[in-house]
């Protein structure tokens, strides 16, 4: 009796893409990077609390003076504390216990993490926030932002020096398990003939499986005779049943043998690196 649902392989080969990280055991991760405009917005987010504490710091600092408190000679000390305090102390420190993350990338939903995909440090904290002086606030990021728009995964000259880049961390929910082989059709699946069905059709008919406990049960019947009249001509024999058995099988059908052929095909690629 076939089975619905084929076992999943030991070992699938995946191909490196642009939204991969390797890490140091050549064990490739999929990540989402955030993109340079939500990274341009999380740091605005960031410039603006920066700019709002040594607005806080600059007033707090003249009446320190303006009392008597602080005397006039150590102002020069006062300025650079304070903006060694703002510009690297704060940001180092937030990110280093926040692990990656800051108040502006809280609000875009991203963090920062090095590129083998660990968890960024104090190390990388420091030289981000050293190099951020230069290209966020003394260039008021024009720097950051040439760096980030030529970059793969939009880093900006402090990702580039410390190695580490900026991840999403709300992904997108996966789909749910789109439904298997209805019962009783197992010995039409073995003979069905499903190859001529057009990608375009067959994306809507799997559209419509994963979909249809959500439609109205008039709706639902619809769609799924007006699917059933559209596949007909291209599968062979027909499978006993309403339309939207009829639908489903054919789905699950090409879905599985689909799934079988990518799968020979990573076994051929296997064996092909193996004898290289």
């Amino acid at each position: 009796m076939a089975s619905s649902t084929p076992p999943a392989p030991a070992v699938a080969l995946v191909p490196m893409g642009t939204e991969e990280i390797l890490t140091g055991e050549a064990v490739a991760l999929d990540v989402q990077p955030v993109g340079f405009f939500l990274r341009a917005v999380g740091a605005l987010i960031d410039l603006l609390v920066g700019a709002a504490l040594l607005v806080a710091g600059g007033v707090l600092l003249a009446r320190m003076v303006g009392t008597g408190a602080l005397p006039e000679s150590a102002t020069g000390i006062g300025v650079i504390s304070l903006l060694v305090f703002v510009l690297v102390a704060v940001p180092t420190t937030a990110e280093t216990l926040s692990r990656g993350r800051s108040l502006g990338r809280l609000a875009v939903g991203a963090r920062i993490v090095r590129t083998d995909g660990g968890a960024a440090g104090f190390r990388q904290a420091l030289i981000r926030a050293l190099a951020g002086v230069l290209e966020l606030w003394f260039t008021l990021g024009a720097i950051a932002a040439v760096v980030g728009m030529f970059t793969p995964r939009a880093q900006r000259l402090g990702d580039l020096l410390a190695g580490t880049a900026s991840e999403r961390t709300r992904t997108r929910p996966l789909p749910s398990a789109a439904p298997g082989l209805p019962a009783g059709l197992e010995t039409w699946a073995e003979v069905a003939d499903v190859s001529r069905l057009p990608d375009r059709l067959a994306a809507r008919v799997s559209r419509f499986v994963r979909g249809a406990d959500d439609l109205e049960p008039a709706a639902r019947a619809r769609v799924a005779a007006s699917l059933a009249d559209a596949v007909a001509p291209f599968v062979s024999p027909h499978p006993a049943g309403d339309a939207e058995t009829f639908v489903r099988a054919v789905s699950a059908v090409r879905r599985d043998r689909e799934y079988r052929a990518l799968m020979l095909e990573n076994e051929r690629a296997a064996a092909h690196t193996e004898h290289a």
